[in-house]
Protein backbone atom coordinates (compact mmCIF):
# COMPACT_ATOMS: atom_id res chain seq x y z
CA UNK A 1 0.00 0.00 0.00
CA UNK A 2 2.04 3.64 -0.92
CA UNK A 3 1.19 6.52 1.05
CA UNK A 4 1.75 10.41 -0.26
CA UNK A 5 4.26 12.06 1.78
CA UNK A 6 4.02 15.57 1.58
CA UNK A 7 6.98 16.91 -1.31
CA UNK A 8 8.35 19.48 0.71
CA UNK A 9 10.53 17.25 3.12
CA UNK A 10 12.37 16.37 0.66
CA UNK A 11 13.81 19.66 0.23
CA UNK A 12 15.05 19.50 3.57
CA UNK A 13 18.76 20.02 4.24
CA UNK A 14 20.09 17.13 6.54
CA UNK A 15 22.77 19.52 8.03
CA UNK A 16 19.46 20.76 10.10
CA UNK A 17 19.09 16.78 11.36
CA UNK A 18 21.68 16.43 14.38
CA UNK A 19 22.16 13.62 16.53
CA UNK A 20 18.82 11.88 16.54
CA UNK A 21 17.84 9.95 19.87
CA UNK A 22 16.60 6.51 18.76
CA UNK A 23 12.97 5.61 20.19
CA UNK A 24 11.22 4.35 17.04
CA UNK A 25 12.60 1.80 15.53
CA UNK A 26 11.67 -0.16 12.25
CA UNK A 27 12.95 -3.87 11.32
CA UNK A 28 12.63 -5.25 8.18
CA UNK A 29 13.65 -9.03 7.68
CA UNK A 30 11.73 -11.06 10.36
CA UNK A 31 14.09 -13.92 10.17
CA UNK A 32 16.64 -15.22 12.48
CA UNK A 33 18.56 -11.81 12.57
CA UNK A 34 15.58 -9.45 12.26
CA UNK A 35 14.22 -11.11 15.46
CA UNK A 36 17.20 -11.02 17.51
CA UNK A 37 17.60 -7.26 16.89
CA UNK A 38 13.59 -6.38 17.50
CA UNK A 39 14.31 -7.99 20.91
CA UNK A 40 16.95 -6.23 22.39
CA UNK A 41 15.78 -2.99 21.18
CA UNK A 42 12.12 -3.77 22.50
CA UNK A 43 14.24 -5.01 25.57
CA UNK A 44 15.50 -1.97 25.77
CA UNK A 45 12.53 0.07 25.97
CA UNK A 46 12.22 0.97 22.38
CA UNK A 47 9.31 0.83 20.33
CA UNK A 48 9.71 -1.42 17.66
CA UNK A 49 7.68 -2.48 14.67
CA UNK A 50 9.16 -5.99 12.34
CA UNK A 51 8.21 -6.01 9.83
CA UNK A 52 8.43 -9.14 6.45
CA UNK A 53 6.27 -10.09 3.62
CA UNK A 54 3.55 -12.57 5.32
CA UNK A 55 1.56 -12.60 8.55
CA UNK A 56 2.88 -16.03 9.02
CA UNK A 57 6.31 -15.01 8.83
CA UNK A 58 5.81 -13.12 11.83
CA UNK A 59 4.28 -14.90 13.86
CA UNK A 60 6.83 -17.38 13.87
CA UNK A 61 9.61 -14.28 14.57
CA UNK A 62 7.33 -13.13 17.50
CA UNK A 63 8.03 -16.66 18.78
CA UNK A 64 11.44 -16.75 18.11
CA UNK A 65 11.53 -13.53 20.23
CA UNK A 66 9.30 -15.36 23.27
CA UNK A 67 11.64 -18.49 22.77
CA UNK A 68 14.82 -16.67 23.45
CA UNK A 69 13.54 -14.31 26.17
CA UNK A 70 12.55 -17.49 27.62
CA UNK A 71 15.98 -18.38 27.97
CA UNK A 72 17.49 -15.08 28.88
CA UNK A 73 14.54 -15.32 31.76
CA UNK A 74 15.68 -18.61 33.29
CA UNK A 75 19.43 -16.93 34.10
CA UNK A 76 18.16 -13.31 34.96
CA UNK A 77 15.33 -13.73 36.98
CA UNK A 78 15.90 -17.72 38.07
CA UNK A 79 14.22 -16.69 41.76
CA UNK A 80 11.94 -14.35 40.42
CA UNK A 81 9.94 -16.70 38.03
CA UNK A 82 6.69 -14.26 38.34
CA UNK A 83 9.44 -11.03 37.51
CA UNK A 84 10.55 -12.92 34.79
CA UNK A 85 7.11 -13.52 33.51
CA UNK A 86 6.17 -10.23 33.36
CA UNK A 87 9.62 -9.08 31.86
CA UNK A 88 8.91 -11.09 28.67
CA UNK A 89 5.21 -9.21 28.69
CA UNK A 90 6.46 -6.24 28.22
CA UNK A 91 9.35 -6.65 26.18
CA UNK A 92 6.97 -8.56 23.35
CA UNK A 93 4.40 -5.87 23.86
CA UNK A 94 6.43 -3.78 22.54
CA UNK A 95 7.21 -5.13 19.48
CA UNK A 96 4.50 -4.63 16.36
CA UNK A 97 4.46 -6.31 13.19
CA UNK A 98 3.27 -5.57 9.87
CA UNK A 99 3.60 -6.57 6.36
CA UNK A 100 3.44 -2.92 5.60
CA UNK A 101 7.27 -1.46 5.18
CA UNK A 102 6.34 1.82 3.24
CA UNK A 103 3.66 2.55 5.85
CA UNK A 104 6.09 1.52 9.39
CA UNK A 105 8.85 3.66 8.27
CA UNK A 106 6.80 6.98 8.71
CA UNK A 107 7.20 7.51 12.05
CA UNK A 108 10.41 5.76 12.14
CA UNK A 109 13.54 7.32 13.72
CA UNK A 110 15.73 4.58 13.16
CA UNK A 111 15.20 2.01 9.69
CA UNK A 112 17.34 -1.51 9.93
CA UNK A 113 17.18 -3.80 6.93
CA UNK A 114 18.32 -7.36 7.90
CA UNK A 115 16.85 -9.03 5.10
CA UNK A 116 18.34 -11.23 1.94
CA UNK A 117 22.12 -10.73 0.95
CA UNK A 118 21.20 -9.61 -2.19
CA UNK A 119 22.38 -5.69 -3.16
CA UNK A 120 19.64 -5.04 -5.58
CA UNK A 121 16.67 -6.29 -3.26
CA UNK A 122 18.29 -3.94 -0.94
CA UNK A 123 18.69 -1.02 -3.06
CA UNK A 124 14.95 -1.29 -4.27
CA UNK A 125 13.78 -1.64 -0.83
CA UNK A 126 15.67 1.39 0.45
CA UNK A 127 14.99 3.52 -2.87
CA UNK A 128 11.27 2.81 -2.00
CA UNK A 129 11.22 3.57 1.86
CA UNK A 130 13.69 6.57 1.28
CA UNK A 131 10.46 8.58 -0.61
CA UNK A 132 8.05 8.12 2.70
CA UNK A 133 10.70 7.85 5.71
CA UNK A 134 10.60 11.33 7.76
CA UNK A 135 13.91 13.88 7.16
CA UNK A 136 15.92 12.77 10.63
CA UNK A 137 15.17 8.92 9.79
CA UNK A 138 18.44 6.65 9.53
CA UNK A 139 18.76 3.87 7.53
CA UNK A 140 20.91 1.16 8.39
CA UNK A 141 21.60 -2.28 6.94
CA UNK A 142 22.92 -5.73 8.96
CA UNK A 143 24.86 -6.67 5.69
CA UNK A 144 27.82 -8.70 6.30
CA UNK A 145 29.23 -8.53 2.97
CA UNK A 146 27.84 -6.27 0.59
CA UNK A 147 28.93 -2.21 0.42
CA UNK A 148 27.07 0.30 2.52
CA UNK A 149 28.00 2.64 -0.16
CA UNK A 150 26.39 1.03 -2.96
CA UNK A 151 22.84 0.01 -0.72
CA UNK A 152 22.99 3.50 0.24
CA UNK A 153 23.08 4.99 -3.37
CA UNK A 154 19.99 3.98 -4.10
CA UNK A 155 18.64 6.97 -1.57
CA UNK A 156 18.92 10.57 -1.53
CA UNK A 157 20.15 10.57 2.62
CA UNK A 158 23.68 9.03 1.66
CA UNK A 159 24.11 11.24 5.19
CA UNK A 160 22.00 9.54 7.07
CA UNK A 161 23.08 6.21 5.98
CA UNK A 162 25.13 3.73 7.41
CA UNK A 163 25.92 -0.01 8.43
CA UNK A 164 24.68 -1.84 11.64
CA UNK A 165 26.05 -5.22 11.72
CA UNK A 166 24.89 -7.11 14.73
CA UNK A 167 25.95 -11.13 15.33
CA UNK A 168 24.07 -14.34 15.70
CA UNK A 169 22.32 -14.94 18.00
CA UNK A 170 21.83 -10.86 19.01
CA UNK A 171 20.68 -11.24 22.24
CA UNK A 172 23.82 -12.87 23.26
CA UNK A 173 26.92 -11.82 21.18
CA UNK A 174 27.82 -8.56 22.86
CA UNK A 175 29.86 -6.62 19.48
CA UNK A 176 28.42 -4.69 16.80
CA UNK A 177 30.00 -3.14 13.53
CA UNK A 178 28.89 0.35 13.01
CA UNK A 179 29.74 1.34 9.79
CA UNK A 180 30.19 4.63 8.04
CA UNK A 181 30.90 5.53 4.18
CA UNK A 182 32.67 8.52 2.70
CA UNK A 183 28.64 10.17 3.05
CA UNK A 184 27.95 9.05 6.18
CA UNK A 185 27.78 12.30 8.71
CA UNK A 186 29.79 12.33 12.01
CA UNK A 187 26.04 12.83 13.56
CA UNK A 188 24.53 9.92 11.79
CA UNK A 189 27.78 7.71 13.52
CA UNK A 190 27.21 8.87 16.86
CA UNK A 191 23.20 8.34 16.81
CA UNK A 192 24.15 4.93 15.45
CA UNK A 193 27.00 4.54 18.16
CA UNK A 194 24.62 6.05 21.30
CA UNK A 195 21.88 3.31 19.77
CA UNK A 196 24.17 0.37 19.88
CA UNK A 197 25.36 1.14 23.36
CA UNK A 198 22.25 1.34 24.26
CA UNK A 199 21.52 -1.90 23.16
CA UNK A 200 23.77 -2.98 25.77
CA UNK A 201 26.28 -4.03 22.90
CA UNK A 202 30.10 -2.96 22.45
CA UNK A 203 30.25 -1.02 18.98
CA UNK A 204 33.55 -0.44 17.15
CA UNK A 205 33.48 1.39 13.81
CA UNK A 206 34.79 0.42 10.66
CA UNK A 207 34.87 1.78 7.43
CA UNK A 208 32.95 0.66 4.30
CA UNK A 209 35.38 -2.49 3.59
CA UNK A 210 34.66 -5.77 2.19
CA UNK A 211 33.77 -7.98 5.31
CA UNK A 212 34.38 -4.82 7.75
CA UNK A 213 36.35 -6.42 10.57
CA UNK A 214 35.47 -9.70 11.72
CA UNK A 215 34.23 -11.14 8.47
CA UNK A 216 37.29 -9.77 6.82
CA UNK A 217 39.30 -11.93 9.29
CA UNK A 218 37.12 -14.99 9.80
CA UNK A 219 35.66 -15.86 6.41
CA UNK A 220 38.97 -16.45 4.66
CA UNK A 221 40.02 -18.11 8.04
CA UNK A 222 36.96 -20.61 7.20
CA UNK A 223 37.59 -20.79 3.38
CA UNK A 224 41.71 -21.58 4.01
CA UNK A 225 40.36 -24.42 6.59
CA UNK A 226 38.01 -26.07 3.75
CA UNK A 227 41.08 -25.85 1.53
CA UNK A 228 43.29 -27.57 3.77
CA UNK A 229 40.71 -30.71 4.05
CA UNK A 230 39.87 -30.67 0.44
CA UNK A 231 43.72 -30.91 0.31
CA UNK A 232 43.60 -33.87 2.39
CA UNK A 233 46.13 -32.28 5.13
CA UNK A 234 44.03 -33.06 7.98
CA UNK A 235 40.26 -33.84 8.74
CA UNK A 236 37.82 -31.34 9.47
CA UNK A 237 37.54 -32.91 12.28
CA UNK A 238 41.11 -32.75 13.68
CA UNK A 239 40.87 -29.04 12.42
CA UNK A 240 38.26 -28.15 14.77
CA UNK A 241 40.03 -29.74 17.84
CA UNK A 242 43.18 -27.27 16.26
CA UNK A 243 41.48 -24.00 16.59
CA UNK A 244 39.46 -24.92 19.35
CA UNK A 245 42.54 -26.26 21.40
CA UNK A 246 45.29 -24.50 19.61
CA UNK A 247 43.65 -20.82 19.25
CA UNK A 248 40.99 -20.91 21.86
CA UNK A 249 38.46 -20.75 19.11
CA UNK A 250 35.18 -21.73 20.91
CA UNK A 251 33.85 -23.04 17.81
CA UNK A 252 36.08 -24.64 14.83
CA UNK A 253 35.89 -23.44 11.52
CA UNK A 254 33.53 -26.04 10.09
CA UNK A 255 31.62 -25.83 13.13
CA UNK A 256 30.97 -21.99 12.66
CA UNK A 257 30.51 -22.16 9.19
CA UNK A 258 27.76 -24.96 9.65
CA UNK A 259 26.03 -22.57 12.38
CA UNK A 260 26.33 -19.42 10.28
CA UNK A 261 24.99 -21.32 6.83
CA UNK A 262 26.56 -22.09 3.98
CA UNK A 263 24.90 -20.03 2.13
CA UNK A 264 25.81 -17.47 3.78
CA UNK A 265 29.73 -18.35 3.82
CA UNK A 266 29.22 -18.44 0.12
CA UNK A 267 27.50 -15.24 -0.45
CA UNK A 268 30.41 -13.65 1.65
CA UNK A 269 33.24 -14.74 0.05
CA UNK A 270 31.39 -13.88 -3.28
CA UNK A 271 30.96 -10.87 -2.30
CA UNK A 272 34.58 -10.53 -1.41
CA UNK A 273 35.83 -11.52 -4.75
CA UNK A 274 33.42 -9.31 -6.45
CA UNK A 275 35.35 -6.44 -5.20
CA UNK A 276 38.79 -7.84 -4.96
CA UNK A 277 38.49 -10.21 -7.57
CA UNK A 278 42.82 -10.63 -7.56
CA UNK A 279 42.82 -12.20 -4.04
CA UNK A 280 43.84 -15.59 -3.87
CA UNK A 281 41.80 -15.10 -0.26
CA UNK A 282 38.88 -14.90 -1.81
CA UNK A 283 39.21 -17.90 -4.04
CA UNK A 284 35.77 -20.24 -3.85
CA UNK A 285 35.58 -23.62 -3.33
CA UNK A 286 34.31 -26.92 -5.12
CA UNK A 287 33.19 -28.50 -1.78
CA UNK A 288 31.44 -25.27 -0.39
CA UNK A 289 29.84 -25.21 -3.85
CA UNK A 290 28.62 -28.49 -4.25
CA UNK A 291 27.36 -28.89 -0.56
CA UNK A 292 25.03 -25.66 -1.07
CA UNK A 293 24.18 -26.80 -4.63
CA UNK A 294 22.56 -30.73 -2.56
CA UNK A 295 20.80 -27.84 -0.01
CA UNK A 296 23.49 -28.96 2.70
CA UNK A 297 23.81 -25.70 4.61
CA UNK A 298 24.53 -26.47 7.93
CA UNK A 299 22.55 -26.86 10.98
CA UNK A 300 19.41 -25.20 9.74
CA UNK A 301 18.97 -28.02 6.95
CA UNK A 302 20.26 -30.72 9.79
CA UNK A 303 23.75 -31.73 7.21
CA UNK A 304 26.44 -29.81 6.08
CA UNK A 305 29.70 -30.21 6.99
CA UNK A 306 28.45 -32.47 9.41
CA UNK A 307 25.11 -34.07 10.14
CA UNK A 308 22.76 -33.01 12.84
CA UNK A 309 19.79 -34.86 14.18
Amino acid sequence: MAFVAPQIVRGFSSSAVRNVVIKNVTIIGGGQMGAGIAQVAASTGHSVTLVDTSDDILKKSIKMIEGSLKRVVKKKFSDKPEAGEEFIKKVVQKVSTSTDAESAVQGSDLVVEAIVENLKIKQDLFSRLDKLAPPHTIFASNTSSLSICDIASSTNRQDRFGGLHFFNPVAMMKLVEVIGTPATSQDTLDSLLDFSKVLGKTPVSCKDTSGFIVNRLLVPCMMEAIRLYERGDASKEDIDIGMKLGAGYPMGPFELADYVGLDIVKAVIEAFKTKDPNNPLFDSSDLLNKLVAEGKLGIKTGEGFYKYK
